[in-house]
């Protein structure tokens, strides 16, 4: 089995999360991308006040549509912050063991990665997908990294990836630019204004009948 595990606040899941884990998923044959809703967010802590379970909520409605796609809840359930390696570290243990396990992150997030709980100790339990984010041209995935990070790595000329030590890889993805962003969605509601199409029908409507991000009066 070949999984993916993409995770994030989703607050609101949309269209952009859900085109480029199908692109991720289809250009690495993944059997299964498992969407990852974080409790607490660890470099973006008090930043995200939307709870846990409306978040859930809304990723679940936005990936029913997909048999490949399926929810965690692993992050929601554990107590604390949700640190990445933890998380890694379940699936790898325990929920997908023996399977080959990739872990889906953006270009700009991987370029903090040297910053996380552990981040060394992460590399050899999965391999990595690192995807471009609008705007960005087709760039190397360690470049903006740390030292740390970058030294952990060689390029294998042959395959034309990077890989560590331990035999896990290092990809770097192109996806189609998808100008959309969950702080815009969010910035559109409190304005009143529509945030159709942006998001599949459901999740629209979820927002709308629990009136999630309206402007506090």
């Amino acid at each position: 089995m070949r999984i993916g595990l993409f995770g994030g606040t989703f607050d609101p899941i949309h269209w952009g999360h859900l085109r480029s884990a199908e692109e991720v998923r289809e250009a690495f044959d993944l059997d299964r991308v498992y969407f990852i809703p974080a409790s607490i967010p660890p470099h973006k802590r008090g930043q995200t006040r939307t709870p846990a379970r409306d978040r859930l909520e809304m990723v679940r409605l936005g990936v029913a549509k997909n048999p490949r796609f399926t929810v965690s809840t692993v992050e929601i359930a554990r107590p604390g912050v949700s640190y990445s390696i933890d998380t890694i570290r379940h699936f790898a243990e325990n929920q997908c063991k023996g399977a080959s396990l990739y872990f889906i992150i953006g270009l700009d997030a991987f370029a903090e990665i040297g910053t996380w709980k552990n981040f060394a100790q992460i590399f050899p339990l999965c391999n990595f997908i690192v995807t471009s984010r609008p705007g960005n041209g087709y760039a190397s995935p360690l470049r903006g990294t740390s030292i740390a990070v970058r030294r952990l790595f060689c390029y294998d000329f042959k395959k034309k990836i990077y890989t560590h030590r331990c035999g896990t890889s290092l990809h770097f993805l192109k996806l189609t630019d998808f100008a959309v962003s969950a702080s815009d969605i969010r910035e559109r509601v409190r304005r009143g204004k529509s945030i159709r199409y942006l998001m599949p029908s459901s999740v629209e409507a979820y927002i709308k009948n629990h009136g999630l991000y309206k402007r506090k009066k």
